[in-house]
């Protein structure tokens, strides 16, 4: 009988700690997001699923695919990190300079449509969904002049990400 017992508690032990953990709720009552750490195997891939993602966005409106561009990576890393020293996403730099400014400074002879910008703990593919749900953002990457793009972020140590794309001709 013991050992019935025995076995019926470690049965149900064992049932009861496969239920998944309630999600911690925030003030709004939605899941409080879990903060996307990202490890350097991870940074290599990043841009190239951007590149992707967005080109399957463009090819499926039937507009030409964008290429990843060195130098207006270089501008979206700048202001990625700047962003995080200023603490707050804006598109003006913290020695006042706007988005045209900095590609101008890192030599691009194209031009600019637009840049967009987020302060998150979410993946770079859930900040793509974002910047697609909002017409303003949207527009930018769906940009029918878009030839290339440049993608980069800043991470904190505390998980949050500064994500900064730029969008040119």
């Amino acid at each position: 009988m013991i050992r019935l017992f025995t076995l019926l508690l470690v049965t149900v032990m064992t049932l009861s700690a496969c239920q998944p953990a309630a999600p911690t709720l925030g003030a709004d009552g939605r899941p409080v997001p879990k903060a996307y750490k990202i490890s350097q195997r991870e940074a290599d891939k990043i841009p190239f699923r951007m590149l992707d993602s967005v080109n399957s966005l463009r090819a499926a409106a039937g507009l030409t695919q964008v290429e990843l561009d060195s130098q207006l990576t270089a501008a979206a890393a700048t202001h990625s990190r700047d962003m995080q020293v200023q603490n707050r996403p804006w598109h003006f730099g913290s020695d006042g300079s706007s988005p045209v400014d900095r590609v101008r400074r890192v030599g691009f002879a194209g031009t600019l449509v637009g840049e967009v910008i987020s302060e998150t703990y979410e993946s770079e593919l859930e900040t793509l969904g974002a910047w697609m749900s909002q017409p303003d953002t949207r527009r930018i990457i769906m940009s029918p002049e878009a030839r290339k793009m440049g993608f980069s972020w800043f991470q904190e140590d505390n998980g949050k990400i500064w994500w900064t794309m730029v969008v040119g001709t």
